[in-house]
């Protein structure tokens, strides 16, 4: 891997880590032995760990400049305005002829396609995912978002913002079934081209690119660097893309789902472009699903204890259940329906994440009925359904509804527009 970026402000800092790194230590290698034995992990490569405690102390330098640009005061020059941000987010640079320098470097970099991609196999990701359906969702929910609290920091930075706590919780997992929904339809990811307008897909992934880009801005000089490394840096972004793309491939296994190796090709892809759109520094973009698991087992190994940040944040999805709206219910039903959906939460988060996780974060344990009946449920669809003919177009179908189905019953009405998502 490369290692040719200078990391940001580390003239400034005492230690090439921040002292969360690796700080989980035998609690990590423990909840890492799944990983390790299904992602073919061979053993611990300390180069590969060196370079993601660095990665601790960089960030995403693009976005940072446009950040900084958007927070200037008046008509400082270079400035950047909020509107005409969202006009190149519409249409592309060439609908801001006024556009400021800062801002032209950021839509310059991100209209263009780097040289290794694939726009066929991005559409063929995308089917992909859209075939996956509430499993991917599942997945991404379960094993991704609450098992990523088991770790501080990044969690520490979600409560520090509101981020997933309270009334927002509701609000912001829907933003985000909204971005992963958003990726699965063609020509989701197309970059704006001579005036025409970009997909929903990258507008939605540029769009979070800065809201990152200015939480940062907002939180370096009060987070707790030293302990924490910037408040959202490279090694983080890499285990956040990790969590999307194979763990997403191992979860949905999990689950019965099977992925060939074309399909999880075609997913990495996918994902490997969206990586590129959020900022994720090269060293931490790989198409094969091996190495990605590689790096996420590293990134695991590297990662502090758990805080107070944790439970906090998993027992507000799980309650946020009550406060979905589920369509296609009646209102006496509702209540019941909520229910159901906790305790088949609770189901899947006991078999995703484990006794010891669930004890840590402050959940209760349930028997593994919901992942029983998917597994039965999926191996129908998929090893039967999807052989007859029609049977991948069918599935597709089924995921797009099922994924419209999950996203009202987050946003409980319309979607808000691209404006309202934040970071």
């Amino acid at each position: 891997m490369s290692t040719d970026v200078a990391p940001a402000a580390e003239d400034s800092l005492p230690q090439p880590f921040p002292s969360r790194f690796r700080a989980g230590g035998e609690r990590n290698r423990r909840l890492g032995r799944p990983l390790k034995v299904v992602g073919r992990v061979r053993g611990v490569d300390e180069a590969l760990l060196d370079r993601i405690g660095r990665a601790m102390f960089e960030r995403d330098e693009l976005g940072a400049a446009l950040a900084d640009a958007i927070r200037l005061r008046g008509d400082a020059p270079g400035r950047v305005r909020m509107d005409q941000f969202r006009r190149a987010l519409e249409g592309g640079l060439a609908a801001v002829p006024d556009a400021p320098p800062a801002l032209v470097d950021f839509l310059s970099e991100l209209e263009r396609d780097p040289e290794w991609l694939d726009r066929d196999l991005v559409e063929e990701g995308a089917r992909v995912f859209r075939r996956l359906g509430q499993n991917a969702q599942d997945v991404l929910l379960q094993l991704s978002l609450v098992g990523g609290y088991r770790f501080g920091g990044p969690t520490d930075l979600l409560v520090a913002t509101g981020g997933l706590t309270g009334e927002q919780t509701l609000r912001r997992l829907a933003e985000t079934q909204k971005w992963g929904a958003s990726l699965t339809d063609p020509g989701s990811l197309v970059a704006p081209r001579d005036g025409q307008a970009p997909g929903e897909g990258w507008r939605l992934t540029v769009h979070v690119r800065l809201m990152h880009a200015l939480v940062n801005h907002a939180f370096e000089d009060s987070w707790d660097t030293a302990q924490w490394g910037l408040p959202i840096n490279q090694a983080d972004q890499a285990s956040t893309l990790g969590l999307f793309d194979g763990v997403l491939i191992i979860g949905s296994r999990a689950l019965g789902v099977p992925i060939s190796s074309s399909e999880s090709r075609a997913l990495m892809h996918l994902w490997k472009y969206v990586g590129w759109l959020m900022g994720v520094h090269p060293d931490f973009l790989v198409d094969d699903e091996w190495e990605r698991h590689r790096i996420d087992y590293h990134v695991l190994l590297a990662q502090g204890p758990l805080t107070e940040a944790g439970p906090q944040l998993a027992q507000a999805v799980v309650e946020a259940q009550a406060l979905r709206r589920y369509p296609g219910w009646p209102a006496v039903l509702q209540g019941a329906r909520a229910r159901y959906e906790r305790e088949r939460l609770l189901s899947m988060l006991t078999v995703f994440l484990g006794p010891e996780s669930m004890r840590e974060l402050g959940l209760p344990m349930r028997p593994p009925w919901a992942h029983a009946y998917l597994v039965a449920l999926n191996t129908a669809r998929y090893r039967v359904l999807k052989r007859l003919p029609g049977g991948p177009d069918r599935l597709a179908r089924w995921g797009g509804r099922r994924a419209q189905w999950l996203l009202d019953s987050y946003f409980q009405g319309d979607a808000e527009d691209v404006g309202e998502l934040r970071a």
